[in-house]
């Protein structure tokens, strides 16, 4: 009997449908009796999640299942592995990538209403003429002011495609009417160099708060700056800094390092070994550089701190560093959200690997901080944990350590009075930036023709001010807080947080440093005042706590 011709196209589709079926399926690296088999661990879960979408007696959001099960699953691999929600994705994206569209102002809600605390240099909004201190009320007509609205709805009303303008009307000081404002959205950085500026004549400073996508050409462009102001040395200052993508600390790397010269090298999970060597491109090559670290410099900063130290390039200074030594590769999961998996471990030249265990569970293992602070770890060298297991030697002889971290070669304790817990509270959770805002606010004009170099060297934050920073934060119902001890200290926070609106975040980080004990060490070290080739770390365990400030941990003879 013959086919009518009009059902040829329904079994022309459903023969291509068979076809893609097995064409997935197909693995050319299988046998013939494995062709329609299937995995029987992904149908598993398939299933029970079909399971709960269709029979299971109360509507359930099966997003929310699989989000849980991803980040179980991945919890049980090591510490880094981790899931990135859709939700998340954007955020996440442009933190690394070092840019986002929008209007370019750093604001917070004051009374109700969007007000600028500055503009981006050379940004949308400078460009268009608003000013800190400006009052931002509607955005092409929508209000923007009310208790209603999160800094989330009010960021979304700002930001927008390139190129796109948003109108606003602003209330500004001085002016009896609303004035209008067109911008035109365009790139803002997302810094990751905080600072760059000279420490003495031949001293340099940058401090890099991570390694995003922009951070090589921030660095560089600062680096060339300090060096055609006469900078031979320089102190690179990555405490805090939680690290990024692997590439671009290579390539800072590069600049100290010569030709040829091992920066790391990997190992995956079939033990494939890829190595990373230094090329002719480095400007910083005969200089000396000082690396600042902390306990909360992790990964691609430890890879920075590793490979000078191995190749006995410059001085690590500090506290022992993080202990991060996993790669991660960031994989789409198909529906915008993505998981960042563990794929290598990394090792510095010498063939250390510097992280540190994760096998009592990732609670312990995140809470290492405190029980290094427990152990005295934070304040006497003497405390720091090595095995000789784990000893290894670089080329000139000097010994360094592997297994949870990079133990700095001048070790620098934790200043606690900087750090004071009530202060560092107030700085994070902004009421000294806050109140610092309301102060230029009072009277502004007194700081128009201040400039930032006046400013840093002599203006000083009266006890005046600190009395009215207290009844801030009796009216912010933080009525417990007393200043005595750390009155100085938070004159110093007050001080950095008026800088910085005035002039940009750099000037935050020079006030800071002004009394920071690591810097004052870089200094005197580069100036000669202390010396680098004299103790060792077994020399500092001999020592007593007393004299852990200046402990130095160096070359083994």
């Amino acid at each position: 009997m013959k086919m009518k011709r009009k059902y040829w196209p329904l079994i022309l589709g459903s023969a291509i449908a068979v076809g893609i079926f097995i064409g997935g399926k197909l693995n050319f690296n299988d046998s013939s009796d494995r062709l329609f088999t299937s995995n029987s661990k992904k149908d598993k879960l398939n299933r029970l999640i079909d399971y709960i979408d269709y029979e299971y007696v109360d509507d359930v959001n099966t997003d929310s299942i699989v989000d849980v099960t991803v980040n179980e699953i991945l919890e049980n691999l090591d510490p880094h592995s981790v899931y990135i929600p859709k939700d998340d994705m954007q955020e996440v994206t442009e933190n690394m990538k070092g840019d986002f569209i929008g209007i370019g102002i750093s604001f917070y809600t004051y009374r109700d209403t969007i007000t600028v605390i500055r503009t981006i240099e050379d940004g949308p909004s400078e460009r268009a003429g608003l000013k800190a201190g400006d009052r931002i009320i509607t955005a092409n007509g929508d209000s923007l002011f009310g208790r209603d609205l999160t800094n989330g709805d009010l960021v979304k009303k700002l930001k927008g495609l390139i190129n796109t303008k948003v109108n606003l009307g602003v209330i500004r000081r001085g002016s009896d009417k609303a004035l209008a404002f067109t911008v035109t959205r365009g790139h803002i950085p997302i810094k990751s160099v905080d600072a760059a500026y000279m420490l003495s004549d031949n001293l340099g400073y940058i401090k890099i708060n991570r390694f995003a996508e922009s951070t090589y050409r921030e660095f560089k462009k600062e680096l060339n700056k300090l060096q055609a102001l006469g900078a031979t040395e320089l102190a690179l200052d990555l405490r805090e800094n939680p690290g990024g993508f692997l590439g671009v600390a290579e390539k800072i790397i590069d600049e100290f390092l010569e030709d040829e010269t091992l920066i790391l090298f990997t190992k995956n999970k079939s033990g494939k070994i890829d190595r990373n060597y230094a090329t002719s491109q480095g400007s910083f090559e005969n200089g000396k550089v000082y690396v600042l670290i902390d306990e909360n410099s992790a990964s691609a900063s430890e890879i920075v701190a590793g490979a000078l130290q191995d190749n006995d390039k410059g001085v690590i200074v500090g506290r022992r560093s993080y202990g991060k030594g996993l790669v991660q590769r960031e994989m789409q999961l198909g529906d915008g959200s993505a998981v960042r998996l563990t794929v290598s471990r990394y090792y510095t030249p010498t063939g250390r690997s510097i992280q540190r265990a994760y096998e009592v569970g990732n609670g312990d293992y995140f809470d290492d901080y405190y029980a290094r602070i427990e152990s005295g770890e934070l304040f006497d060298a003497s405390k720091i944990e090595v095995a000789d297991s784990l000893k290894f030697t670089t080329p000139k002889g000097k010994i360094v350590y592997g297994g949870g971290g990079i133990i700095p070669d001048v070790f620098v304790p934790i200043d606690q009075a900087m750090n004071n817990e009530t202060i560092v509270y107030l700085h994070r959770r902004g009421f000294i930036n806050n109140f610092a805002f309301e102060h230029l606010e009072s009277d502004r004009e007194a700081y128009a023709n201040v400039s930032k170099k006046d400013f840093i060297k002599f203006y000083e934050v009266d006890d005046l001010v600190v009395e009215d920073f207290q009844d801030y934060l009796e009216i912010k119902g933080r009525t417990n807080i007393v200043f005595v001890t750390y009155k100085n200290e938070i004159k110093q926070y007050i001080k950095a947080a008026i800088a910085e609106q005035l002039f940009g975040s750099g000037a935050f980080e020079e006030v800071i440093n002004q009394r920071d004990i690591m810097i004052e060490k870089v200094v005197h070290l580069s100036a000669g005042v202390l010396k680098t080739d004299a103790n060792t770390i077994d020399a500092a365990k001999d020592s007593s706590t007393e004299h852990s400030n200046e402990l130095l941990i160096q070359t083994e003879k």
